[in-house]
């Protein structure tokens, strides 16, 4: 069974530190222009870890990523109108 994993963005000051970033989890992408790091790490160790990121003195902001927590199931907008439809129907019956 694979760990759950979450995505945590470091703002930097200066992009020279970005391979220390590797002893934490997998750098994911790295914006030269904006100065920030992706790094997806296990969800058990997140909030260590970003508590130890944000002690560094080249770390400006240390963000979590929402996303495991999102609903990523749509639904296509037709299946709800026939849904309801059909709910109009068995009631008027």
């Amino acid at each position: 069974m694979e760990n759950e994993r979450q995505s945590i963005i470091i703002w930097m000051n200066h992009l020279k530190q970005v391979r220390s970033l590797k002893r934490f989890g997998n750098v994911h992408y790295v914006s030269r222009k904006l100065k920030y790091a992706v790094l997806y790490c296990d969800m058990v160790d997140v909030e260590e870890i970003s508590a130890k990121l944000s002690r560094f003195h080249y770390v400006k902001r240390v963000e979590l990523s929402y996303r495991p927590f999102l609903n990523t199931e749509y639904e296509s907008k037709k299946d709800m109108k026939f849904r309801d439809r059909m709910e109009d129907v068995q009631i008027s019956i």
